[in-house]
């Protein structure tokens, strides 16, 4: 049974200044009733922090509207979440019960309150489980494979206002890591404020009208984007992260203010967070990093990359912030993805034969484009867990990774795509040349940068590369629906995985992942969409993924993690290029608590989150 920090805080200190005048007018209580009964204690010995003070606006900026998803990201209020040292333990929830790995038992903090002041309840749960995971109309796929294990839902149950358990035949350590990753799976919802859009709770007629008003297509579609606690478009929705969206989008700038009944103190009982409001600025990718050089970001690392280093310290003394170099969490910063779902019949075969994807990785110079764009401070190699990660092994990373044009051209011929045209491109099948089209997101100079030697690289293997770039939402489209061929990105989120992280990234469980969208739409579906998966290394990776889906054995998940990296590793699911890279981080000078050597992930880290941007503070 894990139990939040207790540490006993005094809450008579002062009001957050930006509240005392609500407080003193009577429009909101006191700080000692808008917190829980024990808050969530952070401990700043622990984690090297020092006691701040309450003021200011944070400004960071971000390349759409749609990214203000990483304030839930950022602010990394969980039910349960990891913290620096990597290990879960409750957050929002006051302790987290499992038994033999298939029944959990979560305990809600006594008093706890949403950012509007409603209660936080067992209700919030039971209107997700039953008003909308198991509505069709509002959950069309089904219930989110989280909260299945092998292939059947739990048992729910209220055991009072506070408590509320899941019980499950079988195991399920999915379950945890479900609710504490950066994009966390949501059983619950602020069912007080989400009722007046659910047929179950008013008049069909009178939601499908206010659906029409809205713009929306129907109810349910009116339901989902109102209730979207990841991406928090609505205004209106009631929150439990450290600040609230203020702002109705799409707008330049978004305003997000402190949640006044947000959960976590200090040591000196003083409330989180610290800072008043975070301002999001959103612009063009491609010129976050020349407005942060200019000062214009309090803290920014999204859209920065190792090649933006120069040019960002030389603005330190001029525009008063510092640039930090924090080690890159991700597997790979760069990769290449062939789709092996892609709808045109002669490259489906060719990206799901893996002499070619041997082929492809064997015609890439890496130390080249190591030198080219990462001075030579990254390290050639596939896309697998980094050394950090008790599961590394060299094989992994190395496996057909060494430059070798003649045996890649020798792979190709085997293949038998032994006829050229007159300039040397190799002819597919049906006779035409092998011109492959490369699709980037183009949010990152450096794959722009490597596209460009990748050209050279494989023209000496006789392949024609073209590139294209989309915006990520059509991107993904695109390959979902079969029309990319490859896909260049960044790499797994699995840098730092350990035995008890779950593998899904290694096996084909969902439509966003580029190498197999349709294998993993139909996984993700319960066979309701996409295709079944007719690789028989992508069926050795999906049945291992279910057995550690099934597993609370720390030995057999390291046994099953041990093969899926080989297996992937060996069949060149994805091709990686460079790995162990630097991560640049533009810090004011007057921010404190932000930790000076750190790794920057997706997962486990959350980017920000695990470092608590809830205790960062401005000095005067």
């Amino acid at each position: 049974m894990f139990v939040a920090g207790a540490a006993q805080a005094d809450q008579a200190l002062k009001e957050p200044p930006i509240f005392a005048p609500l407080v003193e007018s009577g429009k909101l209580p006191p700080m000692k009733e808008r917190l829980p009964k024990d808050p969530f204690v952070v401990d700043f010995e622990k984690e090297s922090k020092t006691i701040g003070r309450y003021c200011c606006q944070l400004v960071t900026l971000l390349g759409s509207a749609k990214d203000i998803r990483m304030m839930t990201v950022y602010g990394y209020a969980r039910l349960i979440g990891f913290g620096p040292d990597y290990k879960l333990r409750p957050d929002i929830l006051e302790s987290f019960e499992s038994e033999e790995g298939r029944i959990f038992t979560l305990r809600i903090r006594e008093g706890h309150k949403w950012s509007d002041g409603e209660p936080f309840t067992s209700e919030d749960f039971r209107y997700f489980w039953e008003d909308v995971a198991n509505n069709e109309e509002l959950s069309g796929s089904g219930i989110p494979q989280v909260l299945l294990s092998n292939g059947k839902p739990p048992k729910f149950e209220i055991i009072d206002d506070r408590t509320v358990r899941y019980t499950w035949e079988d195991p399920n350590p999915a379950f945890p890591l479900g609710l504490a990753g950066p994009s966390p799976e949501y059983i619950y919802m602020p069912s007080h404020y989400m009722k007046q859009f659910h047929t179950t709770y008013n008049d069909a007629d009178t939601l499908a009208k206010m659906a029409e008003e809205g713009g929306y297509r129907n109810w349910a579609a009116m339901h989902t984007v109102k209730g979207r606690q990841y991406r928090t478009e609505n205004p209106e929705l009631p929150t439990l992260q450290p600040w609230r969206n203020t702002t109705d989008g799409p707008s330049k700038r978004y305003v997000f203010e402190r949640n006044p009944y947000y959960h976590r103190v200090d040591p000196n009982g003083q409330q989180l967070p610290y800072i008043d409001e975070v301002i999001i600025l959103t612009e063009s990718v491609d010129i976050i990093p020349a407005k942060a050089g200019a000062g214009e970001s309090d803290l920014q690392a999204r859209y920065l990359h190792f090649d933006d280093y120069t040019f960002l310290k030389q603005g330190e003394e001029n525009q008063d912030y510092n640039v930090l170099l924090w080690r890159n969490g991700v597997a790979n910063q760069i990769s290449l993805y062939p789709n092996l779902n892609v709808s045109d019949p002669e490259w489906n075969k060719l990206n799901q034969d893996v002499r070619f994807r041997r082929a492809l990785s064997l015609g890439l110079n890496r130390d080249e484009i190591n030198q080219q764009l990462f001075f030579g401070l990254a390290k050639p190699g596939g896309d697998t867990v980094l050394q950090e990660s008790p599961l590394y092994k060299e094989e992994y990373a190395s496996a057909w990774t060494d430059l070798d044009v003649e045996a890649a051209n020798k792979l190709l011929d085997e293949i038998g795509l032994t006829e050229r045209d007159s300039k040397g491109v190799r002819l597919l099948p049906n006779g035409k040349p092998m011109e492959l089209i490369v699709e980037s997101a183009g949010e990152s100079t450096e794959e722009t940068d490597a596209l460009e030697l990748i050209r050279y690289h494989w023209e000496q293997l006789g392949i024609k590369v073209f590139t294209r770039t989309l915006q990520r939402d059509i991107q993904r489209r695109r390959f979902l629906t079969g029309e990319t061929i490859m896909t260049i990105s960044k790499g797994l989120d699995i840098g730092l995985a350990t035995p008890e992280t779950n593998p899904e990234q290694l096996a084909p469980v969902s439509p966003s992942q580029p190498n197999w969208p349709k294998w993993g739409q139909y996984t993700e579906t319960g066979g309701k969409a996409g295709e079944p998966v007719s690789l028989p290394a992508a069926e050795r990776l999906l049945e291992l993924y279910n057995w550690w889906r099934q597993s609370t054995n720390v030995d057999q998940q390291e046994a099953i993690w041990a093969e899926m990296l080989e297996i992937y590793s060996e069949n060149v699911f994805s091709i990686g290029v460079a790995r162990e890279t630097i991560q640049p981080v533009v810090v004011d000078k007057k921010l404190q608590n932000v930790p000076a050597d750190a790794m920057f992930a997706w997962s486990p880290t959350a980017f920000f989150g695990i470092f608590r941007p809830d205790t960062f503070w401005f000095e005067e």
